[in-house]
C-alpha cells in the first residue's frame, strides 16, 4: 500500500488511475475556508453601504475593484501549492524592487504619486498601485515557503532567515512613510513561526531585541509620526493640546463613534453628522466611524463578529490542514487581516496611534481590496486541495528536538 494525494493506492496500476484524477475531483469542498469567504463579502457588502454614506460617486468604482478582487482571488485558489512555492520567491524579488523604485529620487510624480508627503502609488493609468499591499502576501508566502522543509527555527539563530524575510520590506515601507503597514510585518512573522514549533523562550528574546531596536530608532521617525503617538498618549489622559492639530482626525472620529449610540441614526442622518464634523478620511482609514454613527454599536460589534468568523475560519483551516506549506499560509493569511482590522478599529477609537491603515474588504481603494481578497484566496486554496502524494507532517517534534534542536 501506498499514500496518494487522494488516499491510499494498491499496487498494480491503481496508482495511474489516481492521477488522472481531475482537479476537481481532488478537491474537499466541505472546508472551513468558506467561513471566510461568507465573512469577506458580507464585510465587502458593509463597506459599500458604509462608503457611499458619503461618497456615493466612490461605490460604482470599489465595486468593479471588487470584481478584480475575486478574480484574483480565484487565480491563487485554482494552483496546487507547489505552484505557490514557486513563486514566493520571485514574487518577494519583485515586489522588494517596486518597493525601492518608490523611494528613487527623480522619478516623474505622473508615475510615482507622493500624497500629504508619501511615496507609496505607482500610477499603472487604471488606478493607483500601492506595493506595499503586494508586499503583504508575498511575505506570508516566502516564510512559508522558507520553513516547509526546516527544523532550525526551533533554536535562536534558526529564526534570522524568516525575521530578515519580514524586515527588508517592512524597512522600505517604513521609509515611505507607511507605519501602518510596516506594523503587520512582525506580528505575522512570529505567528507562522509560532504555528512552525519555534520555542516561546527564543521568540521572547527576539521580542525584546525588537523592542530595544524601536525604542533606539524612535529619532528616525517622522515628526507627524512621533506626533500622532504623542497625541494618542495626550488623547488617553484627556489632554487636549493636539486636537486642533496632528490629534484632529482622532479626535473627530472619537466624536463619531460616541455619537452613534446603540443602533446610529441610519443613512441620512449619519451622512450629515459626518459631513458636519469634517472627519478626514471618513472612506477609507475612518470608514469605521462612520459605520459606528450610521449602525451604532450593533454595526461596531456586526463588524468585528465577522472578523471573528473569519479568524475562526483561517484558524480551523490551519489546524486541518498536516501538510507545513499550508498551514503556515494559512496562519500567516489570518493573523495578517486580524492584525489590520485591530490596528484600524483602535485607531478610530482612540487606543492606537492614527497610521493611515485601511480596515480590510470594508475601506475605499484598490490595491488594498485586491490584496486581501488574495489572502482569502490563499486560504481557500489551503482549504480545498488535500495534500500533494509527497508531503511532509505540519512541524511535529518531539524531546530529541528539544535537545538537539
Amino acid at each position: 500500500m501506498s499514500r496518494s494525494g487522494h488516499g491510499l493506492v494498491r499496487p498494480g496500476g491503481s496508482l495511474r488511475r489516481t492521477t488522472r484524477r481531475t482537479w476537481v475531483d481532488r478537491v474537499h469542498w466541505t472546508t472551513p475556508a468558506w467561513l471566510c469567504v461568507v465573512a469577506a463579502l458580507m464585510l465587502t457588502v458593509i463597506g459599500l453601504a458604509a462608503i457611499g454614506t458619503t461618497r456615493p460617486e466612490l461605490v460604482p468604482k470599489q465595486s468593479a475593484i471588487l470584481a478584480i478582487g475575486l478574480l484574483a482571488a480565484a487565480l491563487v485558489t485554482w494552483p496546487s501549492h507547489r505552484f505557490l512555492q514557486w513563486v514566493s520567491w520571485p514574487l518577494l524579488v519583485g515586489v522588494v524592487l517596486l518597493l525601492v523604485f518608490l523611494l528613487v529620487p527623480g522619478v516623474p510624480e505622473a508615475i510615482v504619486r507622493p500624497r500629504n508627503g508619501a511615496r507609496r502609488w505607482i500610477n499603472v493609468i487604471v488606478m493607483d498601485f500601492q506595493p506595499s499591499e503586494l508586499a503583504k502576501v508575498a511575505v506570508v508566502l516566502a516564510i512559508a515557503t522558507w520553513l516547509r522543509f526546516r527544523r532550525n527555527h526551533r533554536r535562536l539563530r534558526g529564526l534570522l532567515p524568516p525575521l530578515v524575510i519580514a524586515l527588508i520590506p517592512m524597512g522600505l515601507v517604513l521609509l515611505e512613510p507607511d507605519l501602518g503597514t510596516a506594523l503587520l510585518f512582525l506580528p505575522t512573522a512570529i505567528a507562522m513561526l509560532i504555528a512552525a514549533g519555534a520555542r516561546i523562550r527564543d521568540l521572547c528574546i527576539v521580542g525584546l531585541l525588537g523592542l530595544a531596536g524601536a525604542g533606539a530608532m524612535t529619532p528616525l521617525l517622522r515628526p507627524h509620526q512621533r506626533d500622532r503617538i504623542m497625541a494618542m498618549w495626550a488623547q488617553i489622559q484627556g489632554d487636549t493640546t493636539f486636537v486642533d492639530d496632528i490629534g484632529y482626525q482622532g479626535q473627530r472620529a472619537m466624536t463619531l463613534v460616541g455619537a452613534g449610540g446603540l443602533t446610529g441614526y441610519g443613512r441620512e442622518q449619519a451622512s450629515r453628522l459626518v459631513h458636519w464634523n469634517h472627519l478626514p478620511e471618513e472612506h477609507n482609514d475612518m470608514v469605521f466611524a462612520v459605520i459606528v454613527a450610521r449602525w451604532g454599536l450593533v454595526g461596531a460589534v456586526v463588524t468585528w463578529g465577522l472578523f471573528g468568523l473569519m479568524a475562526l475560519g483561517g484558524l480551523l483551516v490551519a489546524g486541518q490542514c498536516r501538510e507545513a506549506f499550508g498551514r503556515l499560509v494559512a496562519v500567516g493569511a489570518t493573523t495578517l487581516l486580524v492584525a489590520q482590522m485591530v490596528v484600524n478599529t483602535g485607531m478610530t477609537i482612540g487606543v492606537m496611534p492614527i497610521t493611515g491603515m485601511t480596515l480590510p474588504f470594508v475601506s475605499a481603494g484598490g490595491s488594498s481590496l485586491v490584496a486581501v481578497w488574495l489572502l482569502i484566496g490563499l486560504l481557500l486554496n489551503v482549504g480545498l486541495r488535500p495534500p500533494s502524494r509527497l508531503w511532509r507532517e505540519a512541524f511535529e517534534f518531539g524531546p530529541e528536538d528539544d535537545v538537539h534542536g
